[in-house]
């Protein structure tokens, strides 16, 4: 199932501008939230070295595409309609 991967920080001042953003992409497209803090092996495995980072994974879990960084919730919902 496609999915935009949402890697966050409490600590971190931007993840909590596109916080907001990002729940309101979630009531149209699927959105898994990760903090890096209590995941840094999933962090490692997507090579995330800077939050906030969101990552496009389609449907067979390859990444297709990544934002760094707040961007515009239509930004995110143009990735996952897109792909």
């Amino acid at each position: 199932m496609k999915k935009l991967i949402y890697f966050s920080a409490s600590w971190c001042g931007p993840c909590r501008q596109l916080g907001p953003i990002m729940e309101e992409v979630a009531l149209e497209a699927n959105v898994q939230k990760i903090d890096v803090d209590k995941s840094p092996e999933l962090a490692s495995f997507y090579g995330v070295r800077n939050v906030p980072t969101v990552v496009f994974v389609d449907g067979m879990g390859n990444e297709v595409i990544r934002k760094v960084g707040v961007n515009s919730k239509q930004t995110y919902l143009d990735i996952y309609n897109q792909n």
